[in-house]
């Protein structure tokens, strides 16, 4: 079975054993594990797979026929999409998946391509049924202008199945041999996007794996940081300006235009085509009281891969060049790791607590599991429930857990205008004898360790 994704696999089977013909959109960033989902679902079944190239219309078609005369079909040189389509249809018996990865570099280019899909699976009615995966990699294509390129095909669609990132708890399954500090440096690197983790060994060290397949200029991933950028983006100079600013910690849209000295009205139409391919997220505070105390308009890189590499390797190129990868990794990645992680470490604790929420095993039943983002100090985790029973919560990732902490925490929230319920501290180093004592006297503090992970 495929690592993470019984859900989307059990939407497939769902959907190819309705009757009748479908036309289905399966999309998710890239490395995101959509080709690996797909030929899961395809095996033994009758099925055909095109991945589609960025070119013209007649290349396309040409590029297709050439596929097809290879697997033994009998086409022109440039046969048309109702050409292609009913070869295929001929050739296989039974219900057939017939998959277009990458469909949108046909549409794009063609007017007649919908049209001809539709055409082609209303003829399968009354005869073998046929489901069609169209797949993307083009998130801000699919989720923003699809609709408007293909029209009245939009009708014909069936569903939209969006694949998103994996779970903390996937990337432990996946790496058997790290121990799970590693397993959460390894996840502040490569995010949920499974295609990321096949570049990682478990038998190395994360210092290892960072040198060797990252930072070395000759792995796959040395460039792939700035490639997820600019294969969906145009002027990548205005995109990477804003990205190294935001990784330099300029999180707001004022601090943003004083760095780049791009006009605001610019650099808010630039972010948001970065939050529409998911690289960037505008963060919103939990709605609380203590409104005079939050923190608005902030700006973070959302994809853990990206901003690994505005944080490490953008900034500093010239000795990406010329030192040693160890020399590099000593003297910028190092020291600042720890504090680079506990970012990460927060949206783990947030996961781990939504896992716990789903299986009914806090006391209460919480809604949306956000933080709070104060101008002095923050709430990791803050949730209520439909009665309004609130749970706050405090990560840290870069020292022991003391009583202090826990004081802060509850200062912050009356910052924030929240009294407390239950209170749930994660750390992933130890808890102080006055903090451990505090939590065994009252029963709403909860103290949680990184290896109840």
């Amino acid at each position: 079975m495929l690592l993470g994704r019984v859900t989307e696999l059990n939407y497939l089977n769902n959907c190819y054993d309705r009757e009748g013909s479908q036309i289905l959109i399966v999309y998710g960033q890239k490395h995101i594990g959509k080709t690996a989902l797909v030929k899961e679902f395809m095996k033994d079944r009758p099925h055909y797979y095109y991945l589609a190239r960025a070119c013209s219309e007649r290349e396309q078609t040409y590029q297709w026929g050439r596929q097809m005369a290879h697997d033994g079909y009998v086409v022109d040189k440039f046969p048309t999409f109702h050409d292609i389509f009913a070869k295929i249809s001929h050739r296989i018996n039974g219900k057939k998946v017939i998959v277009i990865d990458e469909f949108q570099n046909i549409v794009k280019a063609s007017d007649s391509f919908m049209r001809e899909l539709v055409a082609f699976v209303h003829s399968q009615w009354n005869k073998d049924d046929v489901m069609v995966l169209l797949c993307s990699s083009s998130i801000g294509w699919i989720e923003n202008s699809m609709i408007t390129r293909i029209g009245e095909a939009a009708y014909e669609l069936s569903g939209l199945l969006k694949i998103k990132e994996m779970s903390f708890a996937d990337i432990v399954e996946r790496f058997p041999n790290f121990r799970i500090e590693e397993c959460v440096e390894a996840y502040a690197i490569l995010g949920g996007i499974p295609g990321l983790w096949n570049q990682f060994d478990d038998r190395l060290t994360i210092q290892q794996n960072i040198c060797r397949n990252i930072l070395d200029p000759d792995s796959l991933l040395f460039e792939e940081g700035e490639r997820i950028l600019t294969e969906q983006l145009r002027e990548p100079a205005v995109y990477n300006t804003i990205m190294a600013s935001i990784a330099a910690g300029n999180h707001k849209l004022n601090d943003l235009y004083l760095h780049t000295e791009f006009s605001r009205a610019k650099i808010s139409v630039y972010l948001k085509n970065l939050i529409e391919l998911e690289l960037v997220e505008k963060v919103f505070s939990y709605d609380t009281a203590g409104k005079e105390n939050v923190q608005k308009g902030i700006y973070r890189i959302s994809h853990p891969f990206v901003d690994f590499y505005y944080t490490y390797m953008y900034p500093h190129m010239s000795d990406l060049q010329i030192l040693s990868v160890g020399e590099f990794y000593n003297h910028y990645i190092m020291r600042g790791f720890r504090h680079y992680v506990s970012g990460y470490f927060k949206q783990i604790c947030r996961q781990h607590l939504a896992m716990l929420n789903e299986r009914h095993r806090l006391p209460v039943l919480l809604e949306d599991i956000g933080e709070w983002i104060g101008k002095a100090g923050s709430l990791d985790i803050v949730s209520q429930d439909e009665e309004g029973h609130t749970l706050i919560g405090l990560c840290n990732w870069e020292k022991p857990m003391t009583y202090e902490d826990y004081e802060n925490l509850l200062l912050y929230a009356r910052k924030a205008k929240i009294n407390p319920d239950y209170v749930y501290m994660y750390t992933a180093f130890r808890f102080d004898e006055k903090l451990n004592l505090e939590a065994k006297i009252k029963t709403n503090l909860k103290l949680v360790q990184i290896s109840d992970l």
